[in-house]
């Protein structure tokens, strides 16, 4: 996580006073995160004697031979599309730092320009069905495990929006969550089995990943979805704060809000064992939350005739179409989502 650095340190640690600089932009604490594990990583290479092929040097230091080194160490571990994005990021901190005149020049930018490394924008994913998907669910047992993956799958939501409902966000018929003491938010009412997805501007409290979509969004819960969440509340640890979060790890810290990155280490661990993850294999391969947003598109996108339903449920329309789906929204959207959601338990 990146640390604040005093001015004086600045020097020293050029690395934390990028972070620092970024997190006074507005870069979320995820692209922060990544920024610094790579950073690091560099400057590590760049210390070690037996891997730099100089004299070991620091990022201030580096010279264009250091980061030619550095790329073609990285093409025996990491895919292409990776080693590109692990390039992009040390050309950005670089840019940057000569921008701000901490350094006088920025040797990644010739070394980038003659890779033939490119990022994936429009990577082809890997190709599963919905049985595939359904046994794969099928396979998982852990309550907090499942309802995680089927929540993503059925409403194609990112897993920073996952981490950040809430229990009031969520409106079902059953009696544990009529026996709560939370109750769920005015604009869930006259909706029912529905979640709320807030947009970023309405987020408050102890989260650490933001809601990329600009409008709230009110996605319908089908049967495969309600019956799973009730199974996770049924043992849902309770809240240390208010709001109190939907979702809670469930093997340490208790009671708090789960983190991205513990979705996303519990849905590696399935993937892995059904061969869908491979370290280094990049996004056309892996089976991620990200992935599950994309299988959703896909599915159903091809079963429904609206495709602005689909747009909507994903937060991915202009403000006239939210409101036109906001206001028929028992009619056109759970209507149409729940005559082509496809099954998976």
């Amino acid at each position: 996580m990146a640390k604040t650095v005093t001015p004086e340190a600045a020097t020293d640690d050029p690395i934390a006073h990028f972070l620092e600089e970024q997190r006074y932009h507005g870069k979320s604490q995820r692209t922060l995160d990544a920024y610094e594990r790579v950073l690091r990583r560099f400057e590590a290479f760049l210390a070690d004697p037996e891997r730099v092929p100089t004299a070991p040097t620091t990022p201030a230091e580096a010279t264009r031979r250091e980061c030619m080194a550095w790329i073609h160490e990285l093409r025996g571990e990491y895919a292409r599309s990776t080693i590109a994005s692990y390039a992009a990021y040390v050309h950005r901190f670089y840019g940057y730092m000569v921008r701000v005149e901490e350094f006088d020049s920025n040797p990644m930018a010739l070394v980038r320009e003659e890779m033939d490394e490119r990022i994936e924008k429009n990577p082809t994913r890997r190709d599963l069905s919905v049985a595939d998907m359904r046994a794969f669910v099928g396979s998982i047992e852990h309550p907090l495990h499942r309802a995680l993956v089927v929540t993503l799958l059925k409403t194609g939501m990112r897993v920073g929006e996952l981490c950040n409902l809430d229990l009031r966000d969520v409106a079902i018929h059953h009696e544990l969550r009529a026996e709560s003491a939370t109750p769920t938010r005015a604009a869930l009412d006259g909706r029912p089995n529905a979640i709320y997805v807030a947009a970023g501007t309405e987020l408050d409290g102890d989260r650490s990943a933001a809601n990329k979509r600009q409008r709230s969004t009110i996605v319908p819960v089908d049967d495969e979805l309600q019956s799973t969440l009730v199974r996770w509340l049924a043992i849902r640890p309770d809240a240390r704060s208010d709001p109190a979060p939907l979702f809670s790890p469930t093997d340490g810290d208790w009671g708090d809000r789960i983190e991205p990155h513990a979705v996303r280490r519990i849905v590696r661990q399935y993937a892995e064992q059904w061969g869908w993850y491979e370290s280094g294999a990049g996004a056309g391969e892996n089976v991620t939350p990200h992935y599950f947003r994309h299988f959703f598109t896909t599915h159903l996108r091809d079963r429904i005739g609206d495709r602005g339903v689909v747009k909507y449920l994903r937060g991915d329309v202009a403000e006239d179409i939210i409101d036109t789906y906001t206001h028929n929204w028992g009619g056109r959207v759970r209507g149409v989502y729940e005559a082509n959601v496809y099954s998976l338990v």
